[in-house]
């Protein structure tokens, strides 16, 4: 086991599995830093893999939304506040990183597209430590916080797409 891990995503919505990815790098290391991409528009660059991840669209919930509903979800999960930290990770500004993460944990990935393999290609460049939990077909992704927030949208069931902290305080935010 490493002693410090770094798992990210935008988390918008942070749906099961989100959770589903933190459990796994969480049982691999005894810190887990979790960041937060997109934090806010200044931090949030397009990149070709994936265009529409930097849409105002596709960021509806604030850097503290996003914080709170993720520290309320992992706590249920039975983790130890002190075993894991929640940071701002601008993803596209790798000359940034040092001042958010610790640069010699290992980065944990799941890829199952284009961007996952930039992301990968681009950690690995400079020369952090890669660990790719899984490697799936986009058609194979499971939950997408997408179809989450279009379930929102239009009024459909999505509580069952999100860890039970994480409904009630969505809920009451709307």
């Amino acid at each position: 086991m490493v002693e410090t891990g770094v798992v990210h995503g935008r988390f918008q919505v942070f749906h099961l599995d989100h959770l589903k990815y933190i459990r796994a790098a969480k049982t691999r290391c005894g810190h887990l830093v979790i960041g937060i991409t997109n934090p806010d528009p200044t931090l949030t660059r397009t990149d070709p893999a994936d265009p529409n991840r930097s849409l105002p669209g596709s960021n509806p919930l604030s850097y503290f939304e996003r914080y709170t509903i993720i520290r309320a979800a992992v706590i249920e999960e039975g983790v130890w506040p002190p075993e894991f930290s929640i940071v701002p990770f601008p993803v596209n500004m790798p000359e940034l990183y040092g001042y958010y993460l610790p640069l010699d944990a290992v980065f944990y990935l799941t890829i199952y597209d284009d961007w996952g393999k930039r992301k990968q290609e681009m950690f690995k460049a400079l020369g952090l430590k890669v660990e790719v939990l899984w490697t799936r077909p986009s058609d194979k992704k499971g939950i997408s916080a997408g179809e989450v927030r279009r379930r929102m949208a239009e009024g459909l069931e999505w509580e069952h797409l999100v860890a039970p902290a994480a409904a009630v305080m969505i809920s009451a935010s709307r």
